[in-house]
């Protein structure tokens, strides 16, 4: 099942998107601590594609997806989750 949730992220001068912290469905805001891996790959739980991150936010390691999406095939955006 997917949760998607809203994210704070830094974009770098080569394009790179990192994520710094979420704000889970009840409100509370969660800062990402360190991010261990990033991959294209699919989310074997909720289904789509994107970019997966495997973060660590308060001890605990845990995978947000970028769901990347395309608008009238001008515009992407991705919209990001946590399996749950």
């Amino acid at each position: 099942m997917k949760v998607y949730v809203e994210v704070i992220a830094s974009f770098d001068v080569n394009g790179e998107v990192n994520p710094l912290s979420l704000k889970w469905e009840d409100g509370r805001i969660y800062e990402i601590d360190k991010i261990l891996d990033v991959r294209p790959t699919a989310s074997l739980k909720g289904g789509g594609a994107g970019t997966r991150y495997l973060v660590r936010i308060n001890g605990q390691e845990r995978y947000l997806f970028c769901e990347a999406q395309n608008v009238m095939n001008r515009h992407s955006f991705c919209r990001w989750f946590i399996e749950k």
